[in-house]
């Protein structure tokens, strides 16, 4: 994983898209095919930075889009976008998600055979903005891992994307600073928030002096890890209202359970979940797990 320079074009995303339309009775699935056509090009056939990635090392990522409400004559969707990004882990067969999010103000226009583009500096498109934003996220946390704060351009991006976004009608609310801690301007601006570059250095110290020393030595590993949820606790502390840390905490649940159950001393554990707890209280009863 990484990045190297090298003169060829290639892109940074590898992504699986899905289109669910259950929901949605008495329409010809034929525009919901284009769709995810569509956006499957819009996103992997796309050079989103100026970074050369190997074909091998592009990020692993899916974007699982339910349609809650189509309305065929105004070509209007409203749906529900979980986006999910994954990264192998050193050495081992195994790969860690680094980014997952629900975002359930996906509004947006879409007729078949739209050609879909994207500038930037020239948001004038719901979808193409939607998708660019957690294009650039998703670099962003990826670079994050591999380099300390590695993903500060990537992630500058992607407010910018939200800033040149506000006129959206359709997807405003997701667009708008101080709306919903947990939308997207939020979650991005928490990213470049000074008082959460605890956050940005605890995804390079827990991946790459964690998680990917520990095929080599499983116990280095785990300090690293253990040295990481110090960062994470600083973050919160620093912004007790951002949604970061909480959302790290939900994705990689059963993952921290799995490093630290049967391994770590109890004092360790009991300090892990106590810390745990204060940051997402909703996973109490996994949290419990480590002490088995």
């Amino acid at each position: 994983m990484g990045f190297v320079p090298l003169m060829t074009k290639a892109q940074e995303l590898d992504a699986r898209v899905t289109i669910n339309h259950q929901q949605v009775q008495g329409t010809s699935t034929a525009v919901f095919d284009n769709l995810k056509q569509s956006l499957s090009e819009f996103i992997n056939d796309r050079q989103w930075t100026n970074l050369q990635f190997r074909r091998s090392e592009r990020i692993s990522c899916s974007f699982n889009l339910t349609i809650q409400k189509f309305d065929e004559t105004d070509h209007r969707f409203e749906g529900v976008l979980t986006v999910t990004a994954t990264r192998p882990v050193f050495n081992s067969s195994y790969t860690t998600t680094m980014f997952s999010t629900r975002d359930g103000q996906c509004v947006f226009r879409f007729q078949e055979f739209d050609k879909l583009e994207f500038r930037a500096d020239n948001i004038d498109n719901d979808l193409t903005a939607i998708i660019a934003y957690y294009a650039y996220l998703i670099i962003g946390f990826d670079l994050d891992t591999m380099s300390p704060k590695g993903g500060t351009d990537a992630l500058q991006t992607a407010l910018d994307i939200c800033n040149n976004a506000q006129s959206l009608s359709l997807s405003a609310k997701g667009w708008k600073p101080f709306d919903d801690g947990k939308n997207r301007h939020a979650i991005v601006s928490d990213c470049l928030d000074g008082a959460m570059e605890p956050f940005r250095l605890m995804q390079y110290k827990y991946h790459r002096e964690g998680l990917d020393v520990m095929a080599e030595n499983s116990e280095r590993g785990r300090v690293g890890i253990t040295e990481a949820f110090d960062l994470l606790a600083k973050a919160r502390e620093n912004k007790s209202m951002s949604m970061l840390p909480q959302l790290f905490c939900e994705y990689k649940a059963d993952e921290i359970v799995n490093i630290y159950k049967g391994k770590a001393t109890q004092k360790e554990k009991d300090t892990l979940i106590l810390l745990l707890g204060k940051i997402n209280a909703s996973k109490n009863s996994t949290w419990s797990r480590i002490r088995n």
